[in-house]
This record gives C-alpha cells, sequence and structure tokens, in this order.
C-alpha cells in the first residue's frame, strides 16, 4: 500500500522557515533565507508534524547564503522537529525542539485557548514556553534559560483588549539569532525589545481596533505598552529596567489587481535605564513603512 503525499510538502534549497525554533527574519528588504531541508506533513486532520536540517542562513546585510553569524561564527547544523495538534476548533496544542551544532538545544510548547462568549464575543489565552540550553563549544556563550508568556485577549467587535506578563528565569537571559531573528515566539517580543534578560518580568497592555465594523474592511488599528523590570545585567548594580510604546496602521486592499497589497506604518519609543539589557539604544524612536504584496508563483 503506497502512502498518500497529498498533504505532505517537501522544501529543499533556499527557503523562509516559520518554525517557533528556526525562523527566519523578513523585517528587511533583504530578508534572511535558510539553505536545507524542510518537510511539513497535514496527513491526519488536526495534527501536524515538521522537520528539518538547515546548514546556512543569509543575513539581512550581506547577499551571500552563509553570511549570518553570530559570535564570528557561521551556522554549522540545525536540526528541528515539531508536532501540532488541534484537540477542538478552540483548544490547540504544540512542541517544537531544536539541536544547533555547538551553540544550544531549545524546546518550545504553545497552548492556545478560545472561548466563544457570544456572536460578537471571545476570550483567548495563549501560552509559550521555551528551555534553552547550550550545546557543543557553546560558540554564543553560555545559555541556560526558561522564558515564558501567558495573554489573555478579550474581543468584543471591533475591539480586542490583550493583557500578557512574561517572564525570563535561570542563569543567563535568552538568546537568538544564528537560529534566525525572528527565532522568540513570545507575547512581549514586540518591534524593538524582547523583554528576555536574565530574571526580567513583563508586562503588556494592548489594544486593536478592526475598521471593517465600521464600514472601513482592511482598515486597523494596534496600540500595545511593554514595561520590564528586574533585570540582572552582568557588570551593573542597578536593577535593569525598560519599556516600550507602540504604535500601527495597516490598510490591506480588498479588492482589484492590487488586492492584498498591505501598507503599514509602525511607530515605536523605547527607554531603558543604563543597566537595561538594551542599553546601547537606551532612548531610541523608531518609524517604519512596511508594504507587502505577496506573489502566487506556483
Amino acid at each position: 500500500m503506497k502512502a498518500r503525499l497529498s498533504n505532505t510538502t517537501l522544501k529543499y534549497g533556499n527557503q523562509f522557515v516559520g518554525s517557533p525554533v528556526f525562523t527566519t527574519d523578513d523585517s528587511r528588504i533583504l530578508p534572511e533565507v535558510a539553505t536545507g531541508t524542510y518537510l511539513t506533513s497535514t496527513e491526519i486532520e488536526g495534527l501536524e508534524l515538521s522537520a528539518g536540517r538547515f546548514t546556512a542562513i543569509s543575513s539581512q546585510t550581506e547577499t551571500g547564503k552563509d553570511s549570518l553569524t553570530q559570535e564570528d561564527q557561521t551556522l554549522k547544523s540545525a536540526n528541528i522537529y515539531g508536532i501540532s495538534y488541534s484537540f477542538t476548533d478552540n483548544l490547540s496544542a504544540s512542541f517544537h525542539a531544536s539541536d544547533v551544532e555547538d551553540f544550544w538545544k531549545k524546546k518550545y510548547v504553545n497552548i492556545n485557548y478560545g472561548i466563544p462568549l457570544a456572536d460578537d464575543q471571545s476570550l483567548n489565552f495563549d501560552f509559550n514556553y521555551y528551555k534553552s540550553d547550550d550545546e557543543g563549544r557553546a560558540i554564543a556563550g553560555e545559555l541556560q534559560n526558561k522564558l515564558w508568556s501567558l495573554a489573555s485577549a478579550y474581543t468584543l467587535g471591533a475591539h480586542t483588549v490583550t493583557l500578557a506578563y512574561q517572564r525570563s528565569s535561570g542563569d543567563t537571559g535568552y538568546n537568538y539569532g544564528i537560529d534566525g531573528g525572528s527565532t522568540i515566539w513570545v507575547a512581549n517580543s514586540v518591534q524593538i525589545a524582547d523583554f528576555m534578560a536574565k530574571d526580567e518580568r513583563s508586562w503588556q497592555a494592548r489594544y486593536d481596533l478592526d475598521m471593517e465594523t465600521y464600514g472601513v474592511p482592511g482598515l486597523s488599528f494596534m496600540t500595545r505598552y511593554v514595561t520590564g523590570d528586574n533585570m540582572d545585567v552582568e557588570g551593573f548594580e542597578e536593577e535593569g529596567k525598560e519599556h516600550e510604546w507602540n504604535v500601527e496602521s495597516k490598510y490591506v486592499i480588498q479588492d482589484g489587481a492590487a488586492k492584498d497589497l498591505s501598507f503599514r506604518v509602525r511607530h515605536s519609543v523605547y527607554r531603558s535605564n543604563d543597566a537595561g539589557a538594551e542599553a546601547s539604544y537606551s532612548d531610541r524612536n523608531d518609524t517604519r513603512l512596511i508594504i507587502e504584496y505577496p506573489l502566487d508563483i506556483i
């Protein structure tokens, strides 16, 4: 009996990758691209299996396929796998793991639970957890960290209010980079800061507005504020503190020749004291214009 491959995808070569333990960053004009093999399977309804092996990754400042470095070293190999399962339409869970040679090993867990309250009301809980440990030569330094976040979002019609708490613990803070510039799937990883320093705890308040309810489909607004404290930063006696405020407006064209073309404006204000993990830019304002147009090539 032959196995069905209709719901199995195998990619080989240069590609964008989106796994909680290996995520390439496309937030610049020159995106990161990983070289390797990535397999995903959805043969069983509600179940997704994934596995991959990558041996190079490009940076966002150079064009070479193995140009991304961390501590002046390039990626040797990264083996990843994952499993995601939807128990019901409202409850799902996933587990992912990676082994990045001579850098670190990571494990990731996500649980997402939604509660419909009425036709236009719902409550959602999203839990994320990383456990990271250095591996082999520990090129990027010692790593022994647990990082988790819990977010609760209440939606009423066009309005969504989200509250989130995030905590980092262990002998070090969280670390990522050689495994992709977006490998941090937690609630308080925002435009500038990730709030992931050693012993850091952080809180977020967020508000989203979908203007479709008010007759403007495709237009949305978002604002959020994140504050973190209790940061243990080597070389500083003072407790590290940081905070960030973001505001964003996005419009997606709904029909016509430019359907799905989107325009997004983001603005961020970031501040930290001299002991903050982001002390190199403790006083920073950042504005970005992002234009995206998805193309179906195949």
